[in-house]
């Protein structure tokens, strides 16, 4: 088994890679990111709980306005929290299929794709004057996916807020197991 930082792990067999990629390994920023949640799950809670006592309409309407916005957060928020404590990457390559599952908590949909369908393998290129390439590289959030193929003019992005060394790491190990395939 070959390890790659400290996020991600490949097994190459014969016939077989697997390559496996956890989201984090700060439970630092994750304990802050669950205290976030908690934090704004009581201020949607507290609102909504007076919601019911408001007799001014306006007031009613401007709290219904501001807990779908609440609620919106709360799901986002959730969502990356489950992520970076529950999930994981899989990517493995075996019979002629790129196999590739965002688990959570051992759950997660495969997606399969044909080896012979897959074209133009590469990395995706952040822009450090980017702010959307901060922001979805920041801890705070699910997404930042580093590496993307084409199959069936669909575009698949994986390899969530991977580093440059570890994305080259994982790119050069995919495309020399296809090559051998």
């Amino acid at each position: 088994m070959k390890v790659l930082g400290k996020r991600v792990s490949i097994l190459k067999k014969d016939d077989l890679l697997s390559i496996v990629i956890l989201p984090t390994t700060d439970k630092r920023k994750l304990g802050l990111l669950f205290l976030w949640l908690m934090a704004w799950t009581v201020c949607g809670i507290i609102v909504f709980a007076n919601y019911f006592k408001l007799q001014n309409k306006d007031a009613k309407l401007f709290i219904i306005i501001y807990l779908s916005f609440w609620a919106y957060f709360e799901v986002k928020i959730m969502r990356a929290f489950l992520w970076k404590r529950f999930g994981k990457e899989k990517i493995w390559i075996k019979a002629g299929f790129l196999n590739y599952q965002r688990e959570i908590n051992k759950r997660g949909k495969v997606k399969d794709f044909d080896l012979e369908l897959i074209t133009d393998l590469k990395l995706i290129e952040l822009h450090h004057s980017s702010w959307s390439d901060t922001i979805n590289q920041s801890f705070w959030i699910k997404g930042g996916e580093r590496l993307q193929f084409q199959c069936q003019a669909k575009t698949v992005t994986f390899g969530m807020q991977l580093t440059d060394e570890e994305a080259r790491g994982v790119l050069q190990e995919i495309k020399q197991f296809i090559k051998k395939q």
